[in-house]
């Protein structure tokens, strides 16, 4: 398939189905606007023209003379593109959002005239609630999944109706060599690009193009710090102050550019679940960068023997977890109720999904043959929330054997997730 990119050149690159095309289509049908965001990179124009062209026109407000335009007289702007349209990286031109909402209200039963995408979910969705609230659907689209690698993107995740594992499960060393270079699409869609190389162009050209354009970063070499000290803490507990120290920045600067960080897809906050119970939970949370790839290359990892073998094997196999599970949820349409549980006593699970009313316990252990004691955590969280638990838990490992560990624990392949 060959599209023209951004900065005007065309390339082929094989469009890979995705999860979000479902509902997107459902949401075109019910919403006069259809808002999708993600990071840099992820895909949005390519999901949007393959599903939309040539029945959908499309704009690229990435271009400083057409965002020029777009600033400066929204209204002939809106003319001279009338819907349906896409108007691509629209946090260049936030002036049209009243505009668009003025159009939508023309005629409000008329459905998927506009599709907004942006990359700084900061700035934008602020303005759509603002403008279009009520009027427009929200989506995220993250790097691919390994269910959209696999040509599955519809698969279900172990705990729900019709799953069935996929044959075989990626082998040890193809699972490293693939966390290693990440899920961005350029990446597995053309095996052959440099991806060391890729991710440095990614991070230079993040800092300089969504980071510069927020006003919270003043000094980008500083925030190019943090990113890496946070990459050195993916999977850990997250303290503002320990942060703060290591790097000599303020703490209120530290949060405001975790909020960027955050709002700009590059990381994930994720929240201890908190029960009415007489144990005293840990209420700090974690943080976990969204593309595994992108952790490897800010810690300095190349090579996926030392990846596997080095400190960092666990908090890479744990952000890769959390990663899939978001992705197969948020690629629904539908928000990630995701936690990990750590009581005072010491024992603790990494994740727990929200489903069907019950917590779907996980743990991802780095050791590729599971044991029975690998559970332990799933026990004592059983034992505290009791029926609110899920009948059947996973050890989710990087090896290739699915078997039951005892106690509604299963060991579970991280390829068959």
């Amino acid at each position: 398939m060959h599209f023209k990119c951004k900065n005007t050149y065309t390339v082929a690159v094989p469009y890979l189905r995705r999860s979000l095309e479902q509902p997107l289509r459902r949401a075109a049908k019910e919403f006069p606007a259809v808002v999708v965001t993600g990071p840099r990179q992820s895909g949005k124009t390519t999901l949007l023209r393959h599903l939309l062209e040539p029945k959908v026109r499309y704009v690229s407000l990435d271009l400083p003379d057409v965002a020029a335009a777009a600033r400066a007289d929204p209204r002939t702007f809106l003319a001279d593109h009338p819907p349906p349209v896409v108007l691509d990286e629209i946090q260049n031109a936030p002036e049209l959002l009243p505009y668009v909402k003025e159009r939508i209200d023309e005629d409000r039963r008329a459905k998927g005239r506009f599709f907004l995408s942006g990359s700084q979910n900061l700035s934008l969705i602020g303005r759509v609630t603002e403008s279009l609230a009520g009027r427009a659907a929200m989506l995220d689209l993250l790097p691919l999944s390994f269910r959209e690698q696999r040509g599955a993107p519809d698969a279900p995740l172990p705990w729900e109706p019709r799953y069935a594992p996929p044959e075989p499960p990626a082998a040890f060393d193809a699972l490293w060599e693939t966390l290693l270079r990440g899920s961005y699409p350029e990446l597995i869609a053309l095996p052959g690009r440099d991806a060391a190389l890729w991710h440095a162009s990614y991070v230079r050209t993040y800092l300089e193009r969504d980071v510069r354009s927020l006003r919270q970063v003043g000094d980008l070499a500083q925030f190019q710090s943090l990113l890496r000290a946070l990459a050195a803490r993916s999977g850990g507990i997250l303290s503002l102050s320990e942060v703060s120290r290591d790097l000599g920045i303020a703490v209120n600067t530290v949060k405001a550019w975790l909020s960027v960080l955050e709002a700009t897809f590059q990381i994930v906050v994720l929240q201890p679940f908190h029960a009415n119970i007489r144990k005293r939970l840990t209420r700090s949370p974690k943080v976990y960068f969204t593309d595994v790839g992108t952790l490897c290359h800010l810690v300095g990892l190349r090579d996926p023997k030392h990846a596997a073998a080095g400190p960092m094997g666990g908090a890479i196999l744990e952000t890769a977890v959390l990663s899939e599970l978001r992705k197969a949820i948020v690629h629904r349409g539908e928000p990630p109720r995701i936690h990990f549980w750590r009581p005072a006593s010491g024992a603790e699970v990494d994740f727990l999904v929200e489903h069907a009313g019950k917590l779907v316990p996980i743990e991802v252990k780095l050791g590729a043959t599971p044991r029975p004691e690998m559970a332990a955590g799933i026990r004592a969280l059983r034992r505290d929330l009791g029926a609110r638990v899920a009948r059947e838990g996973y050890i989710v490992h990087p090896g290739d054997i699915r078997l039951p560990l005892g106690d509604g624990v299963a060991a579970l392949p991280f390829g068959a997730l």
